[in-house]
């Protein structure tokens, strides 16, 4: 809004600096005459107005810094006397603003300077925009006066009807800057002056209002900090005088939260854990002590104490070391042994690297050792743990069923725990043992839950550095874990969990691997059980060996530890009742006098007619069991034409998919029976029975095809099969040998059987690079694409002139 005029008056006066201060016209201060400077500008004043008529007038300068300001204010001196310290002053009044111009000469000391008065005039009536501001500035000066209690200053405010006089009203306001009021002062036209003005307030008021809201913030904190602390004093007071009523006894609540508190602020927890805490601890003080809930929050926060939320052991890097320590506590497993040397050389480059934690994940490991028992899965463990410098511990899943075993209770439950890997992780006082899941293949169900889908996420690397547990309820980084899961059976685990983890197999230790083992481990801890020392009785390496392929015929070790040890204990009882003395060798002829005849006498070593193969329509297969590889033999006969029905007959508890093997063998010789030069004529009068001995035994798969079909064309053709050989592969329909798993298992089994030639399918061959070079250079392995190579391979010679022995089914 644009002023309507402007008039300049020249005029000539003293200057009087003001230092870090303003002076606006209306403004009535009072200055100290002590100052030089001012005293000569006001005598200065003084001499002057005796010539002139009115009151003496002075300029007042604002100087900052030494600076003058371009536009002064007309003051005249009103009244000169003491001030309220009795120090001389002068009550100056200001007139209007001056442009000052070049310095001239006046009485006195004082600085006088040329100046012109400026008078910038508002029309009448004023225009609804600058009513409108004005009333805007007066309730903004309203409201700030009223908040510093200044009602006496309000009415004079609202009195104001000059534009120009409003606007330089603001000069009192203290919470203006230097600058701002000569910004102010500088301003020449009232509505401009008056819109500035009317901002910087409105600015104060906006600061004003966030520093009320942060400052009663903090009171308000500061007021529930003190009201706090007497309820508290309080409460304690009523319940000392409660304990002094109940003669003293008990532990009183407050102390123990108060305990609890101490402690958890002590721990070293995460800082999400610690928060749950406190929680805790919040409402552990809030419960009454009749109250239930106080003893579950005290459980769970000693709980939440005694885990090793940031406790780590330092791996061992020392790859050499680790793969010595492997060595020398287990023989063989080289598979094992090789994917824990190459963990330990990836977390070494990865530490080197500084890559521990990426992502929020640590470098953990999850594999599954699936194999026979007794083989060492569960001692494996305690090795990996010791040569990678960790905390070992056991978690036994066999029998398991109820989810909450894994997960934990909820904590609203009586007598809720945690679950086993919290428990685990508790046992082992730190956040990166190595953890033996034992036994994951027999984990079962029902209606509690299946505890194999709660070790999905427990066994998931992706997911398990947040895994939640129901009791604890915060996160737990299992991330740095190492899971070894042990299993008998591979298929006895759940595919969703089997995908999480790396399968290791251990098929089982070759005869030379059990010598050793007996040598170096099995013998020394059997020794020390059974009282004996080391140089008192010795077995040559003779006895261990007929031990470990005669007396026992196991995939593991377990049977054979029973058996050095039952021969431990015959020759100290022995040795007791005089009978023997000491020091004594074993050798492998005192076997027998000491426990008694062998039980697995290999088929080569019987009387020729003794074996099973000793008639046509028997033949030797290879299976996979729990218990490791094993011999199956195949019996086959024919029903005689006059009792027996047509058609085929399986018994030895079969599974639907060997049944079906059965028939496709039959089928095959049917139908190729001239090629082969059998007499099939018999397979359409008379019935074929097919039999697997050990009958209580359940079997099934496809493998036993070509021994099927070996059987049934050694008995049409009453040619035998040969007592050395055995066999493994699907058969199709056109004569195929397709290939079948459990290669190294199963020809480790023909090794301990002593069984030296072994036919497998073609498509096996790279299976071969899995077995043991000492069980492959006692074995003749024929890889074979056709049912007829396996015939002339496993058949022996047809005797010339001799009609066949048929064996007949009555």
């Amino acid at each position: 809004m644009a002023a309507e005029s402007t008039a300049f008056t020249p005029l000539a006066l003293p200057v009087l600096p003001l230092d870090d201060e303003v002076v606006l016209p209306g403004m009535v201060v009072p200055l100290d005459l002590s100052d030089s400077e001012v005293r000569a500008a006001v005598e200065a004043a003084q001499a002057a107005a005796r010539t002139e008529p009115g009151k003496p007038k002075v300029l007042l300068v604002p100087r900052i810094d030494g600076t003058y300001a371009r536009t002064g204010v007309l003051g005249t001196v009103e009244q000169v006397g003491r001030l309220a310290d009795g120090d001389p002053g002068a009550l100056i009044r200001g007139r209007g603003r001056v442009q000052i111009g070049a310095g001239t000469t006046g009485p006195g000391a004082a600085l006088w300077v040329e100046g012109t008065r400026i008078d910038v005039s508002v029309p009448e009536p004023l225009p609804g925009q600058v009513t409108e501001l004005m009333k805007e500035y007066k309730a903004l000066a309203v409201a700030w006066l009223k908040k510093r209690g200044a009602w006496q200053v309000v009415d004079r405010v609202q009195a104001i009807d000059d534009v120009s006089a409003l606007a330089d009203n603001s000069g009192y306001s203290p919470f203006l800057t230097i600058e701002q009021k000569v910004e102010l002062l500088e301003t020449a036209d009232p509505v401009a002056r008056l819109r500035l003005a009317t901002q910087q307030l409105r600015d104060h008021l906006a600061e004003q209002d966030v520093a009320e809201t942060i400052a009663k913030d903090v009171q308000e904190g500061v007021d529930k900090q003190q009201r706090e602390f007497l309820l508290r004093r309080q409460l304690e007071a009523v319940r000392k005088e409660l304990r002094e009523l109940n003669g003293g006894n008990g532990k009183d609540s407050a102390e123990e939260s108060d305990d609890y508190r101490a402690r958890v602020e002590a721990a070293d927890l995460p800082e999400k854990v610690r928060e749950a805490a406190l929680k805790e601890v919040d409402k552990l003080e809030r419960s009454s002590d009749q109250s239930p809930e106080g003893g579950w929050i005290r459980t769970w926060l000693d709980t939440v104490l005694e885990m090793p939320w940031n406790e780590r052991t330092q791996d061992e890097y020392d790859i050499q070391g680790a793969q010595r320590v492997l060595d020398a506590e287990h023989a063989g497993l080289e598979d094992v042994k090789e994917r824990i040397t190459e963990y330990l050389a990836v977390r070494k480059r990865r530490a080197d690297r500084g890559l521990g934690v990426v992502g929020g994940r640590r470098g953990g490991a999850v594999l599954a050792l699936v194999g026979p028992p007794g083989v060492g899965k569960t001692s494996l463990g305690e090795s990996v743990a010791h040569a990678m410098g960790r905390k070992f511990v056991r978690v036994a899943l066999g029998g398991v069923r109820d989810e909450a075993e894994i997960r934990g209770h909820r904590r609203t439950y009586v007598g809720a725990l945690p679950g086993r890997i919290v428990r685990a992780i508790k046992e082992a006082g730190s956040m990166n043992p190595v953890v033996l899941l034992d036994e994951i293949d027999k984990v079962g169900s029902d209606f509690r839950g299946d505890p194999a889908a709660a070790l999905l996420e427990v066994l998931d690397p992706a997911q398990n550095h947040t895994f939640r547990d129901h009791y604890l309820e915060v996160e737990l980084d299992l991330s740095d874990v190492v899971f070894l899961a042990t299993a008998n059976v591979l298929e006895a685990i759940p595919e969703a969990l089997l995908d999480r983890m790396e399968l290791v197999r251990l098929d089982g230790y070759t005869e030379d691997e059990k010598v050793v083992i007996a040598r170096d481990h099995l013998l020394p801890r059997q020794l020390e059980r059974a009282g004996l020392d080391k140089d008192e009785v010795t077995l040559d390496e003779g006895a261990l060996r007929r031990l470990a392929g005669e007396y026992t015929r196991e995939a593991g070790v377990r049977t054979l530890e029973r058996s050095i040890a039952r021969l431990l204990r015959k020759v100290a009882a022995q040795h007791e009742l005089g009978e023997r003395k000491l020091p004594f060798t074993v050798t492998s002829d005192d076997l027998r006098g000491l426990i008694g005849r062998p039980h697995h006498v290999p088929e080569s070593a019987q009387d020729p007619a003794e074996r099973r193969t000793a008639v046509p329509g028997v033949a030797t297969g290879l299976a996979v069991t729990g218990a490791g590889g094993d011999v199956l033999f195949v019996e086959a006969s024919l029903a005689d034409p006059e009792t027996g029905a047509a058609g085929l007959t399986l018994t030895g508890q079969l599974g639907d998919v060997m049944k079906e093997s059965a028939q496709i063998a039959l089928s095959f010789l049917r139908s190729h029976g001239a090629e082969l030069e059998l007499p099939v004529a018999d397979l359409k009068d008379r019935g074929v029975h097919i039999h697997f001995p050990a009958g209580a035994v359940p079997k099934d798969g496809p493998s036993a095809g070509i021994t099927m079909t070996t059987a049934l064309a050694s008995l049409l053709s009453g040619r035998l099969v040969r007592t050395d050989v055995a066999m493994t592969g699907e058969v199709s329909l056109t004569g195929r040998v397709l290939p079948i798993g459990g290669v190294k298992q199963k020809l480790l089994a023909a090794h301990r059987a002593g069984v030296t030639t072994v036919i497998i399918p073609k498509r096996n061959e790279p299976d071969l690079d899995d077995v043991p070079a000492e069980v492959l250079d006692k074995l003749d392995v024929h890889a074979v694409t056709d049912v007829r190579q396996v015939l002339e391979l496993a058949l022996t010679p047809a005797t010339s002139g001799a009609a066949p022995e048929v064996p007949v089914a009555a």
